[in-house]
């Protein structure tokens, strides 16, 4: 059992959860609770290693059987310092550090999303859960966007990141992807489109902007229109979240009602 707060793995641990430079550097991020390792595992992600406390349930307990009978290097920790390398308010007594897996853009896709200056970590976790139960096929991550693999983010998604290719990639990149692709680019904005009234049913590409600034000038640049979402007259506006959500959905309901 490891007791000594000077441990190399729980070190490891606490720079991955502290820093995104940290993560670059060591290829490697942090997942906790039972649910986040189990989806890690069920994907087939190289777990560097896992650690436990007693306070876990027969449902962990299953997960870190099925680890150490894959070889995994799992180790049982106090629940002192369990609960001093947690992230939330009531641990489940299980993380695990696991590696990047940079999963490759499918060929041909059509549906791409892009969250452009997207900065508080549980809007794009909720970006990138949607992004998984809605069909998007990859996500493209620009620059001044928030980490997808901070941990607020990693557990906002659900277990999205095991599910969806997420790329980070410069401006310069992205144009000559979506050139490449042949998709065409549209921005979630005020005065755009509605989007019940868009064809959303070609390959696209959505660039949702933060709350605050909406879409970079980069983006706009690349833009091949925009569209928003029909509110009554005394709404402002809907968190990136949010409004990154309901136009996914409008995406994936046109290609599936209005194709038939």
């Amino acid at each position: 059992m490891i007791t000594s707060t000077h441990n190399p793995k729980l070190k490891l641990t606490r720079a991955l959860l502290g820093r995104s430079k940290e993560r670059r550097e060591a290829g490697a991020f942090v997942v906790e609770g039972v649910r986040l390792v189990g989806e890690a595992v069920s994907a087939g992600w190289k777990i560097r290693f896992a650690l436990w406390d007693e306070t876990l349930r027969e449902r962990g307990a299953s997960i870190v059987d099925r680890l150490i009978s894959h070889g995994a290097d799992v180790e049982e920790v106090s629940t002192v310092l369990m609960k001093s390398l947690s992230e939330t308010e009531s641990p489940q007594g299980i993380l695990a550090v696991v590696d990047f897996e940079q999963r490759s853009i499918p060929d041909r896709s059509s549906f791409i999303l892009i969250p452009d200056q997207i900065r508080d970590p549980g809007n794009l976790g909720t970006l990138l859960r949607t992004a998984a139960a809605a069909g998007v096929q990859a996500v493209i991550l620009p620059p001044d966007t928030t980490d997808a693999f901070a941990p607020k983010v990693v557990r906002s998604g659900m277990g999205a990141h095991f599910r969806l290719p997420i790329c980070p990639m410069s401006w310069d990149e992205i144009d000559r992807f979506l050139k490449t692709a042949g998709l065409k680019v549209l921005i979630a904005d005020m005065d755009g489109q509605p989007c019940w009234e868009a064809d959303l049913r070609q390959p696209v590409a959505l660039v949702i902007g933060s709350e605050a600034d909406g879409a970079s000038n980069s983006a706009r640049k690349l833009a091949d229109g925009k569209i928003s979402i029909p509110m009554t007259a005394n709404v402002e506006s809907l968190n990136a979240g949010v409004a990154g959500s309901v136009l996914m959905f409008e995406v994936t309901r046109q290609r599936t009602i209005l194709k038939r």
